[in-house]
């Protein structure tokens, strides 16, 4: 049943602080700020779906799940160092709204399942209800703050998936001995010699066995196996996790030609295939010299430069082989509808493409790329169009300008071939090789506009992408060397979700703190007897627990004291 947390308590352990200046300090924490700006906003009642409407059992505290898994990845915490920090840290618990020093909100079992729920309920309905409250919260902060998100920049990183590396043999190996792991006896008894071998050693052992000469061998013999223990299986197991991870396994790299198996060659592989059977999500990709198995974290933050700080307002986790254009042509429309204001958006040169551009002109967005790719490497041509007549347009090169005429499929512009005779750069220019003729689209257009735009805007604005790179850092300086701790799409969504509202709240924080002359110096001076504080509460508490029918208790304390 769904119960709403109410906060917050008028008895708090906040009031036993010695006195007024500690409390101050304590209103200037980031813990403490942490519960005013988000703790304090999350809207738990977009949560109250996932919990039953019948008269049962009240669920833990949303507002407090939620905050506890931003803080997890804030701080980098696994889940026994966030129960700890709940249990013993007071920092935690005023971040957590909690007013009771003995209260535990949650066990580890709790926020699992408030995790599966979170899952099960995005694979029926495609709605993230962590990346609403991302939302949300961004929505209130761009507002409160006065934001201008006019002009806007994005970047992507690369983040891996918390699995093995395999090689094709041994993720074949690992694949097999897993699901072997099902059969009964029966099944064992007609498959067991096959794969006796394998189970005995182990995938891994087995495979630091094998030479790079008995590779063919072995791929042909796995095979084999594949397609006998397929045929034997199929329909007793169908139903397993497992049996669906050797499915896929076997279809990618094996192809059934007259009742035999036969191994794929490499060159028919590609990187949506399986990668470990721990992560069906995960993908490969190769990104300046850089091995990734995993997804990518798209982020857009605002970029004006008359903004105090700049707040990220959209963030997708895709898989890593999906093209960034493709990203941005997808997440175009949400970015519009959550920034309606936008009109300039900064990118590298690897998100234009046809249908970005498309996008960008529907909604008249301005798209600034730098780094542009596929840029001809000839003499630059300048595409513009008739605003009284669409389908005329004016083509300009250094030397000369041509008007357009329309054609069946495209447009055609004649250029004056005397003077192309006699221009210097004739030898680099397409045009002069057509005889003075230059066919182009509409999509040729809106790409010359685009890789043309950042010399329109003034040179002050031309430099602001990279810094949204520094962005993409603060996500993966969560990580380590750029690997999850998690596995899988939907866990790699909230970590980027929870790390996102962090960074923002890590933003304000500073700019609340950086105009407060004081809050520095007293920051400093006083952080070391917040600690002797936390210390001595915990201690004590533990302390009278523990000793409590113990003859040296009293002692014991008032020496603590």
């Amino acid at each position: 049943m769904f119960k709403v947390n109410n906060q917050p308590d008028l008895f708090s352990f906040e009031n036993q602080l010695l006195d007024n200046e500690q409390q101050k300090l304590l209103e200037k924490t980031p813990e403490k700020t942490f519960y005013n700006l988000i703790f304090s906003n999350i809207n738990e009642d977009d949560y109250k779906i996932l919990f039953s409407k019948n008269g049962s059992r009240p669920n833990a505290a949303v507002n407090i799940l939620i905050s506890a898994l931003i803080l997890k990845e804030r701080k980098s915490w696994s889940y026994d160092e966030l129960i700890a920090s709940i249990m013993f840290d007071l920092r935690t618990k005023v971040a957590l709204g909690l007013s009771d020093i003995n209260n535990k909100p949650f066990s580890r079992a709790t926020i699992f399942n408030f995790q599966n729920r979170l899952s099960e309920y995005e694979s029926l309905t495609e709605i993230n209800l962590l990346e609403k409250t991302f939302d949300n919260l961004t929505a209130l902060q761009l507002k409160k703050l006065k934001i201008k998100t006019n002009i806007q920049r994005s970047d992507s990183g690369l983040i891996s998936s918390n699995i093995k590396k395999y090689s094709r043999v041994h993720l074949l190996i690992e694949v097999l001995l897993r699901l072997s792991r099902l059969f009964d006896d029966s099944d064992k008894d007609i498959l067991s010699t096959k794969i006796k071998l394998y189970s005995k050693l182990g995938s891994q052992k087995y495979v630091y066995g094998l030479k790079s000469s008995d590779l063919t061998h072995e791929l042909k013999k796995l095979g084999e196996l594949y397609h006998e223990v397929y045929q034997h299986i199929a329909i007793k197991y169908s139903d397993s996790h497992e049996f669906r991870v050797f499915q896929r396994a076997y279809n990618e790299h094996f192809t059934v030609i007259e009742g035999k198996a036969q191994a794929k060659d490499n060159k028919e592989l590609n990187s949506s295939m399986l990668q470990s059977p721990d992560d069906e999500d995960a993908t490969y990709r190769k990104k300046r010299n850089q091995e990734s198995k995993g997804f990518t974290i798209n982020a857009t933050e605002t970029a004006n430069p008359e903004n105090d700080i700049q707040l990220v307002t959209d963030i997708a986790v895709n898989k890593n082989n999906i093209d960034d254009s493709k990203i941005l042509e997808d997440r175009a429309d949400k970015l519009i509808e959550k920034t309606p204001d936008l009109e300039e958006l900064h990118t590298d040169g690897g998100y234009g493409s046809e249908g970005v551009d498309k996008k960008m002109e529907d909604n008249n967005i301005t798209l600034i790329t730098t780094a542009v790719r596929g840029r001809e490497s000839e003499v630059e041509k300048i595409i513009t169009q008739n605003p009284e007549n669409e389908q005329q347009y004016n083509i300009k090169c250094p030397y000369q300008e041509a008007n357009s005429i329309p054609t069946k499929k495209r447009n055609k512009a004649i250029f004056d071939t005397n003077r192309c005779n006699s221009c210097p750069l004739k030898e680099e220019c397409s045009i002069f090789k057509l005889n003075g003729i230059f066919y182009f689209t509409h999509s040729d257009y809106l790409k010359n506009t685009r890789n043309n735009n950042i010399y329109k805007i003034p040179k002050e604005r031309r430099k602001i992408r990279p810094n949204v790179e520094a962005t993409i850092k603060e996500f993966k300086g969560k990580t380590q060397a750029g690997k999850l701790k998690v596995r899988g799409i939907f866990k790699a969504s909230l970590f980027a979700f929870a790390m996102g509202i962090s960074i923002n709240f890590g933003r304000i924080y500073r700019l609340l703190m950086s105009k407060d002359e004081n809050f520095a110096d007293i920051l400093t001076k006083f952080s070391s007897v917040i600690l002797q504080i936390v210390v001595f509460l915990n201690l004590t508490q533990i302390t009278a627990r523990v000793c409590k029918k113990s003859n040296w208790s009293t002692k014991y304390l008032t020496y603590m004291s």
